[in-house]
């Protein structure tokens, strides 16, 4: 029992369910996956709902991650309603994907102990100070997010449980030696080609775009000519942050501290144990007779590794006899850690001690002393924490100063700002939608696109960002939502009316240019009348080739034979090319190293595969249903 308690805490797999846990906090905080404080339910799968408030909460968490990986430029996107819409779909199906798996889990009877969880909560760093867990900061992040213990400990049994089942079906999956050859002959092949490149501005001088062209294209797409509404802000933001170069922290202070909380600066004891365990099985009585007779041929003098590689039912540390390694107060089983800590001296041995899993033997095979940090080591520490405890308890009381001038003084901020001595800042005009990052809040655009900011001109009340930044807002500039009218847009119009236009006369006549060289027609002409002429590519790849991606992607559908030989590529900037297949280059020969790392990638792709199906299995024998409210 000991031999799988010790190898699931100390496995892989146990480090990336650590790994994942900590993303989440990055992303999301403790709070957000244990708190919700609604029944509206969006779905139910076999029974078990999924609320509004977890959907909400998952679609700003994906949100978030995906515009602080790719900025502002995702901010278009999510300007879409249908975009908008098919990524809230996304996110609820993939909480569904989840619901099943923890369902099927718990049917399989797939458990996380209890010491499991707690191995993995001590390994976690946002629990640690100095490299070791910290239990006063434990439960200090915990009561920050409102939360208890229990919460966190089941909402970790979840998700191990979950990552239990997902890893056996991601890792079962592998690759066959022909499969790697034939992906690497596939994806290491080279292609040499010839091609035409013709902008498609050579063709717009000849295009002409009518006043009816330009009426049609405003009516077939109104609805991308409506503005967003906008506001413009000014703003007080208080921040820990800022406060820090507002506050001071006196020396005799950081070493009061460090005195007070030594124990916090202290490394644990650490001490080497054997063991040998009898399992106590069917017949409770037998095996505790069995270890007393043990004990009595160790107080005879018998070998304590020698019985424990003979005897113990802990096959692992029975290979090693019975060696645990070095285990630290709370570590094991309470009353295997009270016999062990209560060991004098190195080699002495304990009396049977009883626990849930038998009965052992113990023996202290070496001891670390605990060691206490130097008040020069940690001092930095003690200032950074003191002074950041200046300033929140600073941040506290300008807050609500903030509060009350903002909401005693509500048409002008400037009385708020001279009171907590902060600047008011303005920002540009925005919409919900591409607000600047600093002001990027859900809380912040609700209230800023009120009536009670927008048509009052009130100061709005403390709006919390994070828990060390409010800030307090008023619109001073509106611009609500409308239509734009076909004269304010009409160069636009025309221009993009103008430029598809030329690329369709660029496709027309590369597609007349391709036809010619499948019919074996001489081309040069046509391509001296746009100044252009046939271009050479040698050993093309699929992906990293300095090669247009069009190009690339036309060029590996072609063939060697045929009217297939040739065809037609339009460039992602409006440009065209006729390309032709000239010839194909095999891949170079596998080497093993190279071999080794695309059969894993090849069985990772596999797996992946395997853990959908397996979902979209699950999804079709389950109920699921799905709010039409959505």
């Amino acid at each position: 029992m000991l031999e799988r308690i010790r190898e699931g805490s100390q496995g892989p797999w146990a480090m990336a369910i650590i790994a994942l846990i900590v993303l989440s906090f990055v992303f999301a905080g403790v709070g957000s996956y244990l708190t919700s404080s609604g029944t509206t339910a969006v779905a139910t799968v076999n029974g078990e709902e999924i609320s509004a408030q977890e959907l909400e909460r998952a679609y700003q968490n994906q949100r978030a991650q995906m515009e602080s990986q790719y900025g502002e430029s995702i901010a278009q996107l999510f300007s879409s309603e249908q975009y908008l819409a098919d990524f809230r779909r996304n996110v609820l199906d993939r909480l569904i994907a989840e619901k099943l798996i923890q369902q099927q889990a718990a049917d399989m009877g797939l458990r996380v102990s209890d010491e499991q969880i707690r191995e993995t909560i001590v390994q976690m760093p946002e629990f640690q100070f100095g490299g070791q867990f910290d239990n006063e900061r434990f439960q200090a992040i915990l009561r920050q997010n409102g939360f208890q213990v229990a919460d966190f400990r089941d909402y970790l049994r979840v998700q191990m449980t979950q990552n239990q089942l997902a890893a056996a079906l991601t890792n079962s999956s592998f690759a066959l030696d022909g499969e790697v050859q034939q992906a690497n002959a596939l994806q290491r092949q080279t292609r040499d080609a010839k091609y035409v490149l013709v902008s498609s501005d050579e063709f717009a001088g000849s295009i002409e775009v009518t006043d009816a062209d330009i009426e049609a294209f405003y009516n077939n797409n109104i609805a991308s000519f409506d503005t967003d509404e906008q506001v413009k802000l000014a703003y007080v933001k208080l921040s820990v942050e800022d406060l820090k170069g507002r506050v001071s922290v006196e020396e005799e202070a950081v070493r009061t501290y460090y005195e007070n909380n030594l124990g916090s600066y202290g490394k644990e004891e650490e001490r080497r144990v054997s063991h040998i365990l009898i399992e106590a099985g069917d017949d409770k009585d037998a095996a505790k007779a069995k270890a007393e007779s043990l004990k009595a041929e160790l107080d005879n003098g018998a070998d304590f590794a020698a019985l424990a590689e003979a005897n113990s039912d802990d096959t692992f540390s029975a290979e090693n006899g019975g060696d645990l390694d070095f285990i630290t107060p709370e570590m094991m089983d309470p009353a295997f850690d009270e016999a062990a800590f209560a060991l004098q001296n190195v080699g002495d041995v304990s009396d049977v001690v009883e626990t849930e899993f038998g009965f052992h033997i113990i023996k202290l095979t070496d001891l670390k002393e605990a060691q206490v940090k130097s008040f020069d080591e940690v001092a930095g520490e003690i200032r950074d924490t003191l002074l950041y405890d200046a300033a929140m308890e600073k941040y506290f009381e300008l807050q609500n100063t903030l509060a009350e001038i903002a909401f005693e003084v509500p048409d002008t901020l400037e009385d708020a700002a001279n009171a907590v001595d902060l600047p008011i800042q303005e920002s540009v005009l925005f919409s919900r939608n591409t607000a600047p990052a600093e002001l990027s809040f859900p809380g912040l655009l609700d209230v800023a696109f009120s009536s009670e900011l927008v048509e009052e001109g009130l100061n709005s009340d403390i709006i919390e960002l994070d828990d060390e930044t409010v800030v307090v807002a008023r619109v001073i500039e509106h611009e609500p939502q409308r239509t734009q009218s076909l004269d304010e847009v009409r160069e636009g119009i025309e221009a993009s009316v103008k430029a598809e236009k030329a690329k369709e006369a660029a496709e027309a006549w590369a597609f007349d240019i391709a036809q010619k060289v499948r019919a074996g027609e001489s081309v040069e002409s046509e391509l001296a009348e746009k100044s252009v002429s046939w271009e050479t590519a040698a050993a093309v790849p699929r992906a990293g080739g300095t090669l247009a991606r069009a190009l690339v992607d036309t060029l590996f559908s072609l063939a060697l034979e045929g009217e297939d030989k040739v065809d037609v590529a339009t460039t992602v900037n409006g440009d065209v090319a006729v390309v032709m297949l000239e010839n194909v280059n095999a891949a170079p020969e596998l080497e093993n190293e190279l071999g080794e790392s695309l059969k894993q990638r090849l069985a990772q792709v596999q797996g992946q595969r395997v853990y959908q199906q397996y979902i979209d299995a699950l999804r079709a024998n389950a109920e699921v249903t799905i709010s039409q409210t959505l």
